[in-house]
């Protein structure tokens, strides 16, 4: 038995080749990297960090964090990150269902943590983003070479905490296979090797960002730039002497709005890859005639890591998700009885791979529930593969509105809105609704300078949409409510707007 994952990590390093260059001049090899994780890993071990327990991470990205992350692997503990705009409140849950051995926050958030962490007998240890803090002070005393803990490919490497937006997070058990067989295909796909230089800008407590873009770049020898947060500015300054960007949607509608996106600009760039929410197909279009290069979306969870992705080589298609990965099976099923659909019904997306977890930590019943019996996994996403084989997203199980006993997918309806005249943006939601159980309610961003109003948007979905999809009612917004992956959260709009037809029937109770 190997160290499974950082096994091969180890492979791909060249000791003297450049890893990671941060937007303050830093740099740091795959050399230094080593070195690093195996000072960490020591301090973890001399901490009492077992093999399978869990580190419980809440620390701003650096260089060191990453770090971080290779270490636990190499410890052979179980890495646990968390999102850093979560409450101590919050820490509390996940610190006592994780049960963590230690938990590294930024000094700031110490003397929170502990009074959390002493109760569920975990250490606290402290790291900012600058590098520094009580895990490196440990850490410099501590040999620049480790002999990693033996682990196998199906031990956990991590455990990412769902985002929850119903009922409590629940911990997806991600296994070193899970992780490198992902990371693997994605390198092949996607034609990553050494010679490659990516734009990181996202958080590292995602998958996104910790495991598709750090995990590939580490399993090709590659190079990074590290910034500690997204700038339209600043990446359009590095695409010069950049090869590949992984981005939400937000990166790219961003960048769409900078006169100096063009194909002078990015001619250096191969590869633009977009995900964790869907990409607009006014956005895939507009980049593609600023710099000539279609954006490649994929579609993956936390549960999952990828499942599909737009090719390298033929029609990335706005509004799509590509096809299934190499190893990925996919199917499409009736949400009520799980039989699988033909091709172009809409239905419940279910896949099976090396890729997907393990099951939810502590919640043996939880999943079970997601898993049938032949091994594939209940994503709670629907779509369709349409006549090409490309898998199309339609919206979340639980964003589907069922009014007057008819199914409606929202992203049908937005996506309609969203080709109407002085719209930005759309998001259709079911709320409470006393004749129709659920009404059919938009919610517009209006484009800039636009003026639009509900009865324009109504009418102009008439002929366009079947009467029992047309929303009830347009709401206006200035922004959509999004986490800080992009993802539009429609629990918040659900809150927001649950009274919205309550008038309704108080009104009919008092006529009768």
């Amino acid at each position: 038995m190997s160290n499974h994952l950082f096994d091969a990590i180890r492979a791909a390093a060249r000791p003297e080749a450049t890893f990671i260059e941060t937007m303050d001049g830093r740099r740091w090899t795959y050399g230094d990297m080593l070195a690093q994780s195996a000072r960490l890993a020591g301090a973890l071990t001399r901490l009492g960090v077992q093999p399978g327990d869990r580190v419980a991470v809440q620390v701003e990205k650096s260089p060191e964090a990453l770090m971080l992350y290779l270490a636990t692997v190499r410890a052979g503990a179980i890495y646990l990150p968390l999102n850093t705009a979560y409450t101590l409140a919050e820490l509390d849950y996940f610190i006592g269902d994780a049960e963590p051995r230690l938990v590294v926050c930024t000094p700031a958030m110490r003397e929170g943590v502990l009074s959390i962490a002493t109760g569920a007998q975990a250490l606290v240890e402290t790291l900012d983003q600058n590098g520094e803090g009580s895990l490196l002070t440990l850490a410099a005393g501590e040999a620049d070479a480790f002999d990693d803990v033996a682990r196998g490919p199906d031990d956990l490497a991590a455990i990412l905490y769902t985002s929850g937006t119903t009922g409590r997070s629940k911990g997806a058990m991600l296994s070193h296979d899970n992780l490198l067989s992902n990371a693997e295909t994605l390198r092949e796909y996607w034609r990553f090797s050494a010679d490659d230089r990516l734009i990181h800008a996202l958080p590292i407590f995602h998958t996104h960002g910790l495991f598709v873009a750090s995990n590939v770049v580490l399993l090709s020898g590659a190079s990074m730039f590290f910034l500690p947060g997204f700038s339209a500015e600043e990446a359009l300054r590095l695409m010069p002497v950049s090869t590949v960007m992984m981005g939400v949607p937000t990166f790219y509608v961003r960048l769409i709005q900078q006169a100096g996106l063009t194909r002078e600009a990015t001619a250096n760039m191969r590869l633009f890859v977009s995900g964790s929410a869907p990409l607009l197909a006014e956005t895939h279009r507009r980049f593609e005639e600023m710099t000539g290069q279609a954006i490649l979306e994929r579609y993956g969870m936390t549960e999952t890591n990828m499942n599909t992705s737009n090719p390298y080589d033929g029609a990335r298609i706005a509004g799509t998700v590509g096809f299934p990965l190499p190893g990925v099976s996919l199917r499409v099923t009736d949400p009520e009885t799980g039989r699988p659909l033909g091709g172009g019904e809409t239905g419940m997306i279910e896949v099976k791979g090396p890729n997907v977890f393990k099951g939810y930590w502590r919640m043996p019943e939880k999943t079970a529930a997601e898993f049938r019996a032949d091994g594939f996994f209940i994503t709670g996403d629907l779509g369709l593969v349409d006549a090409q084989g490309y898998v199309h997203i339609v919206g979340r199980g639980k964003d589907l509105v069922i009014s007057g006993g008819y199914n409606i997918y929202p992203k049908e309806v937005e996506t309609e809105i969203d080709q109407l005249a002085g719209v930005f943006e759309s998001a259709v939601i079911g709320v409470p609704h006393p004749d129709f159980g659920e009404g059919v309610t938009a919610v517009v961003v209006r484009a800039p300078g636009a003026e639009i109003d509900e009865r324009a948007i109504l009418d102009g979905l008439k002929d366009r949409l079947a009467r029992y999809k047309q929303p009830k009612r347009v709401m206006f917004a200035d922004a959509l409510p999004r986490n800080t992956m992009g993802k539009v959260q429609k629990n918040m709009l659900r809150e927001t707007y649950a009274d919205l037809y309550a008038s309704q029937e108080s009104a009919r109770a008092g006529s009768g």
